[in-house]
């Protein structure tokens, strides 16, 4: 069961967050720059092609696993010394093979300075021997404002768990930009702002999350074995509560248990899920003491790709529309809006949606949500109230205009970013065009009601974004969709 209020109080709560975090970000925001390498000639060789070389070296050891069907999400990699963790953290970039990403937001928890919350580093880049990787900005402040967490300088200062990954995303991603995430103190608020805040912005880019971790610290060989096997079984069988349980007990199971949880549940959040386990080791492998070892461990999440068509039976439709309806006039008549969970799967698939409202033919509201961060038939419920009270065009809707309200439900797919405007097709794709913080959606029964031709619809999405109508020519990003559209 869903409760409307509910949602707002949490809303609202976020928000005050964000207020403070956002003031304190803006106070730190100096600092940022160019963040030096701290760790070359400890943790890794400093000469740039020793440590290239040796790189190449472990990754074409690694194994590759295919996995047909399935889109490459998260990698799970260790972060110790190279001589000790490298060859393992090898066979998690090793499966970055067919697929290309834009940016890669990296997750490690903070080693040597305490906080709450996280810190995202947002401008300039992180260098290692082999160069510098930019700082995604656009897409960093986006994460800081969604999830109120904000920069603060001594969290990535000396943190090596950022660091160690570096120089394997120039060695297998050279292209891609990253936003890296220190964790502070493991708690279920931050694990869940955090995991949300990621599925809020994961359409914008072809988005990779690598979190880094080290598995139990300082047991015996025998012991750590057991332990971590234990720990890699709830991985690989998503078993998020339990995971939780002993990350929030501060047992030691792995130093990254927050990334760990986050990129399961952002993932989780996305669709069917299969994690893949792909080597373990420990410290002594590689000298150190057999009675104190450090566990390490690779692992891949994948997420089912799914086909782009939703297809909903008539009984399924007009079971969304009612609850639009009845959500709109719970709301209206100021009562409690409950939404209970329907039968259909399909109705609890993770989706977008519009909602639109007309009257005597003439537009009364229309919102939505483009990303798929609720199942289906909570989004329609969400949207529907919001039309009738939120869009700003028009006043709150009364209870004198319940009767005759039309209703029309949008079911998006994903967005997809497109380079080349020729894949867009009028009738067929909804457009997003973004540039910045800005961002301006139409739907694909937008262009068709007004027989708008491309170029028309490209212009009006963009003033619809608040940027001037050409900027689709060049500098700003382009996305479509498609919607399955019924009343």
């Amino acid at each position: 069961m869903m409760h409307i209020s509910e949602m707002k109080f949490t809303m609202k709560r976020k928000t005050a967050v964000f207020s403070l975090l956002f003031i304190f970000s803006l106070s730190v925001s100096w600092a940022q720059g160019i963040r030096k390498p701290v760790w070359a000639g400890k943790f890794y060789d400093a000469r740039p092609q020793v440590l290239s070389d040796q790189i190449d070296q472990w990754l074409e050891q690694a194994e590759y696993k295919s996995k047909t069907g399935f889109h490459l999400k998260v990698l799970i990699a260790p972060h110790a010394g190279y001589v000790y963790s490298g060859r393992v953290a090898a066979h998690a970039y090793r499966q970055i093979r067919e697929e290309k990403f834009d940016t890669v937001i990296i997750i490690g928890p903070s080693h040597h300075f305490g906080f709450s919350g996280c810190s995202i580093y947002q401008e300039g880049g992180y260098s290692s021997p082999l160069g510098v990787v930019d700082i995604d900005r656009s897409l960093a402040k986006e994460l800081s404002k969604v999830t109120g967490f904000g920069f603060i300088p001594k969290a990535h200062e000396k943190e090596h768990s950022i660091e160690v990954q570096i120089p394997f995303i120039q060695k297998t991603l050279p292209e891609a930009q990253i936003v890296p995430v220190v964790t502070g103190v493991p708690s279920k608020g931050l694990i869940e702002n955090l995991a949300e805040g990621i599925v809020k912005i994961a359409s914008k880019r072809k988005l990779l999350v690598v979190v880094s971790t080290d598995m139990s610290h300082y047991l015996s060989e025998e012991q750590a074995a057991k332990k971590d096997k234990n720990t890699i079984d709830l991985m690989v069988s998503k078993d998020i509560q339990s995971l939780e349980k002993k990350v929030l007990r501060r047992e030691n199971i792995m130093c990254g248990g927050a990334g760990v949880i986050t990129a399961l549940q952002y993932a989780l959040d996305l669709g069917e899920v299969f994690v893949d386990f792909l080597c373990y080791d420990d410290s002594s492998s590689a000298g150190g003491p057999e009675s104190q070892v450090v566990g390490y461990m690779a692992g891949a999440v994948y997420v089912k790709a799914e086909p782009d068509n939703l297809l909903l039976s008539q009984g399924e439709k007009e079971e969304l529309l009612n609850i639009g309806r009845l959500a709109i006039q719970d709301y209206v008549n100021g009562k409690e809006v409950f939404v209970p969970k329907p039968y259909s799967s399909k109705l609890q698939l993770k989706r977008g949606a519009f909602v639109t409202l007309r009257r005597d033919g003439r537009l009364r509201g229309c919102i939505g949500f483009i990303e798929p961060a609720a199942p289906l038939y909570e989004i329609v419920a969400k949207a529907a109230v919001y039309a009738a009270s939120q869009d700003t065009r028009f006043p709150p809707l009364s209870v004198s205009e319940l009767e005759g309200l039309e209703i029309e439900i949008s079911v998006l797919t994903k967005p997809k970013k497109i380079d080349d405007i020729s894949d867009i097709e009028v009738g067929r794709h909804g457009l997003i065009i973004s540039k910045g913080q800005k961002q301006g959606l139409l739907l694909p029964q937008v262009a068709v009601e007004r027989n708008w031709s491309k170029r028309k619809f490209l212009e009006q999405t963009c003033v619809k974004a608040g940027l001037p109508k050409d900027l689709w020519k060049k500098g700003a990003d382009i996305y479509i969709f498609e919607a399955f559209v019924f009343n």
